[in-house]
């Protein structure tokens, strides 16, 4: 991290000194930083003239003191508080009074570590994302104490730098590594219910516009560090519920399964996850009587799918209380956050099948988790028919178990929430949350886009039924979430 940062800052035209406290380090890091110039030279990246004069600008020294003359100093050391507290106590020592302080932090409090300075308000969270010259945004992080034209200054530094910064107050987690958290608790819950394979919740989120599934990126990151965040944001929130670390990782922490660094993780490397085969299926039964039931997106395109198969539009019930399809007299519906089950009781039909959300832009990206009802009169045939009309509409069905908001649907759900929760508590805007989490850790959309086109009405009903079928914190609504429903009622 230190070194992509000593890059960033070079290349946009700084002096910098490169510090680290164990000897020889630095003129090492600089070494492998003129490997990745003259990789860039051969590939026509970069010229040879400005790759000599970036790397001119980088001067590695052998103590804090030979850096005194500099204006802003940037920690990137070991993610421990009682460290950054010391190497920032020595700074303020040794360099001028109006020089800034950043820390590169991912989970630390910015006002903790401030706490023991002369001068707090000269610190302040510089949060960048590996690798640090790819990745474009910074998170600005201002603990209690740190000033307004601290955090304005660093703004507009990294906005110079080429990166989009966004405003985030000192929380636990920040937003990127706050709002995330879901992404990875919902996939491993469900393992933990033994709904699904790793490899069906990856194949399900990578086919909703997602980079890597869940699984996946967990491995990629390490479990070790993973759940170490949990952990550390669970702990910070004072054991709140919804951040509660999953016995499905720790079990993988303990057995030393890492992930990529080990070899092993959820799937062996360096093969990784293997390609998801689809099963095969039956033709659809085109003699049946097709409704399409609700209105929205969803229904639409749904309802535009199946006029191309039948050269005409199907019929339509935009009364209807659900989203689905309707195949004589069973039903295919989209996930509200119950069970295939529930479902089944509520519709008064045997036969149920539930399909999980899905992004229209990547409809046709494949994979879409389906769920039955488990109730013993739901028919064989209508578990293969209901996969024959989802492959007709262009989807690859994935069988999970019945589990209420199978994936997708659940862990967008929770998303929404926890950035909703993150706007309540002043730790971003709803503009910030959005480029954080698309330039953070390349989301297809943001969760307050994914709220305008969803609507917080369908979002909180996900929740209800979730938090009615297990009980406990995890589940609840944010308060700014339930003040929307009210305002779209009023609208």
């Amino acid at each position: 991290m230190g070194t992509g940062i000593a890059q960033v800052a070079a290349q946009s035209g700084h002096p910098v000194f490169l510090f680290d406290s164990r000897d020889g380090a630095a003129g090492k890091a600089k070494a492998k930083l003129a490997e990745t110039f003259d990789t860039l030279v051969a590939k026509g990246k970069l010229d040879a003239e400005s790759a000599k004069l970036i790397l001119a600008r980088i001067e590695p020294v052998a103590t804090l003191e030979a850096a005194r003359s500099a204006r802003l100093a940037v920690e990137a050391i070991v993610e421990n508080l009682q460290a950054k507290r010391t190497l920032f106590q020595q700074l303020e020592a040794i360099l001028d009074e109006d020089a800034i302080l950043a820390t590169n932090t991912s989970s630390i409090s910015v006002t903790a570590i401030a706490n023991g300075l002369k001068q707090p308000g000269r610190l302040v969270g510089m949060h960048f994302f590996n690798p640090v010259p790819l990745m474009k945004l910074v998170e600005v992080i201002s603990g209690l104490q740190t000033l307004p034209e601290t955090a304005e200054a660093i703004f507009t530094l990294s906005q110079a730098w080429g990166k989009v910064p966004v405003h985030a107050r000192s929380t636990p987690g920040f937003i990127v590594n706050r709002i995330a958290r879901p992404y990875y608790a919902e996939a491993l819950a469900l393992l933990q219910e033994q709904a699904a394979s790793p490899q069906a919740l990856d194949t399900c989120m990578r086919a909703a516009g997602f980079r890597m599934g869940p699984c996946e990126l967990m491995d990629l990151i390490g479990h070790d560090t993973n759940f170490a965040v949990t952990q550390s944001v669970y702990e910070a929130n004072f054991y709140d519920k919804r951040f509660v670390p999953s016995l499905v990782q720790r079990e993988l922490v303990d057995g030393g399964l890492l992930g990529r660094k080990s070899g092993q993780g959820f799937y062996r490397y360096p093969a990784g996850m293997p390609a998801w085969i689809p099963s095969p299926v039956e033709e659809p039964d085109w003699a049946s009587r097709i409704v399409i039931h609700g209105t929205g997106p969803i229904a639409d395109h749904l309802a535009n799918e199946l006029a191309v198969k039948f050269a005409q539009a199907p019929e339509r019930d935009v009364t209807s209380p659900w989203t689905g399809l309707a195949v004589d007299d069973a039903r295919l519906v989209l996930s509200d956050g119950r069970s295939a089950t529930e479902l089944a009781t509520v519709l008064n039909v045997p036969d149920v099948a539930v399909f999980d959300r899905f992004n229209i832009g990547h409809a046709h990206a494949g994979a879409l988790a389906l769920a039955y009802s488990t109730a013993q009169c739901v028919s064989p045939r209508w578990k293969a028919q209901a996969q024959a009309w989802l492959v007709t509409l262009g989807f690859t069905p994935v069988e999970l178990a019945d589990v209420p908001g199978l994936i997708v649907t659940r862990t967008l759900a929770m998303l929404i929430n926890e950035a909703a929760d993150a706007i309540v508590q002043g730790v971003c805007s709803p503009e910030g949350a959005d480029a954080a989490m698309k330039l953070g850790v390349n989301y297809p959309q943001g969760p307050f886009e994914w709220l305008q086109t969803w609507g917080a009405r369908d979002v909180v009903g996900i929740l209800d039924a979730l938090d009615t079928q297990y009980r406990g914190e995890r589940y609840r609504a944010s308060p700014w979430l339930r003040r929307r429903v009210a305002l779209e009622k009023n609208q």
